[in-house]
């Protein structure tokens, strides 16, 4: 068979098992091992020698998934996690959703703009969109319905801003994306902090003229002395150290970004204890949580290197990249293309399945193309979180939906995702015409 033929039909398999709701990390393992087995077998003259393709496939299975794991740098995935679900359980991101919260409510708008800050905040320690969406979703959506804002507005901000952590450092999709690719993770994690800021501020502005168009949409909250205000800056210190002390040791250059999730994580438990808030309770959770989500990522990770192999044994992403460059198409009309792929699986996919499953074949293209990897990495990172709330699935919205219940009904909250949709697809136009955005940090602070 055709090496380029079992690799397109490879990819067809990995798709439809998704499709059938059979998990990712299986998924890729199973077509991977098997399309080993078979591209091996198969010899030139056609024949097929099933105990030469079970060997090869059992050597490789016995062998590499165990290297590439024992990674140094894959050290910071359950690190990181571990720093966030600390913070989250010491209350940290409560205490700056609360911060937010007091300065922002005299505006209109300003309970959903301090919904943003929370999200992204709680995003950003947690890595995880699905897991920000539900924890704000119950933290802060009773609070705007209470002060009878839009239903679908205070929906479709949490189901939004839930997706800003994948961007604002420490980042897990950046550290995997880094180590698949082969690029800096420093550089990733610092090109990301000015596009999640950008993103933040895109959604609070946004909030904030609608809600002064329409008054009726976010009315403006009590007002607070500034007394009151400046004593809410106490509760910020704990998040605001933790994240100095991560990225400051980093780009100080006094450790790799890989010793800083060490780090983070001891200091996470050092803050969380200095301030008597880590309880036996939260510890357990904080720890269990941590490992359930360690134990996620990883059977990806391995799942998604066993079909790298596979693909890579095929050839298909040269012939792809040879077929995009035989198109003679501006390369914008490539990457606007790429866009709508990674939109479209978005929208039932998990960000990370979908970036590991894509790499292999979508790389050698932005290569040939001419596009910085690292720029591409964000690129690719806010189109996979675009996914997370498009119609007609949108993840992020149907998690949301779950722990509302029936306060909010989901065609409420598919029409307040419409506003946060289109700010996206804006701040996504500003980062594909502008690139220094995402590059100008990291080209200042790391060479």
């Amino acid at each position: 068979m055709d090496p380029t033929l079992l690799g397109g039909i490879g990819l067809i398999a990995m798709l439809l098992l998704v499709m059938v709701r059979v998990p990712i990390a299986f998924g890729m393992a199973i077509v991977g091992f098997a399309g080993i087995i078979l591209r091996i077998g198969w010899s030139p003259g056609g024949e097929f020698d099933f105990a030469r393709g079970w060997q090869a496939a059992f050597a490789y299975l016995s062998f590499e998934p165990y290297v590439f794991i024992a990674n140094f740098t894959l050290v910071a995935v359950p690190l990181f996690l571990l720093m966030g679900y600390v913070a989250f359980h010491a209350g940290f991101t409560r205490d700056i959703y609360d911060t937010a919260r007091v300065w922002l409510s005299k505006l209109h708008g300003g309970l959903a703009m301090a919904s943003v800050v929370g999200c992204a905040m709680f995003g950003a320690v947690s890595g995880s969109s699905l897991a920000t969406a539900a924890a704000m979703g119950k933290l802060a959506v009773p609070e705007m319905l209470r002060h009878k804002y839009n239903p679908g507005l205070a929906g479709g901000v949490v189901a939004a801003s839930g997706t800003l952590g994948s961007l604002i450092p420490p980042s897990i999709l950046m550290i995997l994306y880094g180590i698949f690719t082969e690029e800096s993770v420093g550089r990733l994690l610092l090109a990301g902090l000015i596009p999640g800021l950008l993103s933040a501020l895109v959604y609070m502005l946004m909030v904030w003229v609608r809600a002064k168009v329409n008054p009726e949409l976010a009315p403006a909250g009590g007002g607070y002395t500034w007394r009151e205000r400046f004593a809410s800056l106490r509760g910020t210190w704990s998040m605001v150290t933790l994240f100095l002390i991560v990225m400051g040791s980093i780009y100080s250059g006094l450790v790799t970004p890989t010793e800083a999730a060490a780090v983070g994580a001891i200091g996470a438990w050092a803050i969380a204890l200095m301030s008597r808030r880590m309880t036996r309770d939260n510890s357990r959770n904080a720890i269990v949580e941590t490992i359930r989500q360690t134990a996620s990522i990883f059977a990806i990770v391995l799942g998604a290197k066993i079909f790298v192999s596979f693909i890579s044994l095929t050839g298909v992403a040269g012939a792809l990249t040879e077929w995009a460059l035989s198109l003679d198409m501006h390369p914008v009309m490539v990457l606007f293309a790429l866009s709508m792929i990674y939109i479209v699986l978005g929208t039932f996919m998990d960000p990370l399945g979908i970036m590991l499953l894509t790499l292999p074949v979508v790389t050698p293209v932005i290569q040939e193309m001419g596009f910085d990897l690292i720029w591409f990495g964000v690129i690719m990172i806010k189109l996979l979180e675009i996914g997370l709330i498009t119609p007609p699935v949108g993840l992020n919205v149907y998690i949301l939906k779950g722990v509302l219940g029936d306060s909010v009904r989901l065609e409420a909250l598919f029409k307040g995702i419409f506003w946060f949709l289109a700010m996206d697809v804006l701040t996504l136009a500003i980062l594909i015409i502008f690139p220094q955005i995402s590059l100008w940090l990291p080209n200042q602070l790391m060479n």
